[in-house]
């Protein structure tokens, strides 16, 4: 909105997939997060707005390292939280993990806690969730989590502590590079606009 544009129609009550806008030439498109870079990689949307977690897991998904191909123009500021790794408070988490040692770590994001324990020379059996992070410790499936904390509530809650940060992460406004070349009246004028609104409000934050 910021930006100049506004959304006809409400998100969270239309059972609409792509919903008008008050452009007629750009539509926004609803998917799930995870499926953000997929959409703009093949050309389903020519940008995207996706955490820079879920765009780092979807390019080491496609073998792309931390990149994924896309065109990656601007760091909204929104959503901001880190990835970290977090264990029960009563657990020796420095001695768990002195060189060569291995450690059970359940996340949804395995490819970058396998990257991080890595290059700390920790192996780790890696456990795959979706959700309810936090239970892992408790019910003795795993000795760590990786995941995204915000306030830190929820952990805090469940009798967890952040032990290390891996990543800061926040939301991130992504391209694809064809729409780019081929759609530049249409598509440059809208990044040069969410650039001045993310401006603005970096210029307004206390």
């Amino acid at each position: 909105k910021a930006a100049g544009i506004e959304v006809l129609e409400d998100p969270e009550k239309s059972r609409k997939l792509i919903l008008p806008t008050n452009r007629v030439d750009l539509r926004v498109v609803v998917v799930r997060a995870s499926d953000v870079p997929t959409y703009v990689q093949y050309g389903g949307a020519d940008v995207g707005v996706a955490g820079r977690d879920v765009l780092l897991a979807h390019g080491a998904a496609w073998g792309q390292g931390s990149g994924t191909g896309l065109y990656q123009p601007l760091d909204l500021s929104i959503a901001r939280c880190r990835l970290s790794v977090a264990v029960r408070a009563d657990f020796d988490y420095p001695a768990a993990v002195r060189q060569g040692s291995r450690i059970r770590v359940a996340t949804k994001y395995v490819h970058l806690a396998r990257q991080f324990f890595a290059d700390k020379g920790v192996h780790v059996d890696l456990i795959k969730l979706y959700g309810s992070m936090e239970l892992a410790p408790l019910a003795g499936l795993a000795d760590t989590i990786v995941d995204l904390v915000s306030s830190g509530r929820t952990l805090q809650a469940n009798d967890l502590v952040v032990v290390e940060d891996i990543l800061p992460i926040s939301a991130r406004l992504i391209v694809n590079p064809a729409a780019l070349k081929l759609k530049r009246d249409l598509v440059q004028p809208l990044l040069d606009a969410m650039a001045k609104a993310v401006a603005a409000r970096r210029g307004a934050a206390p």
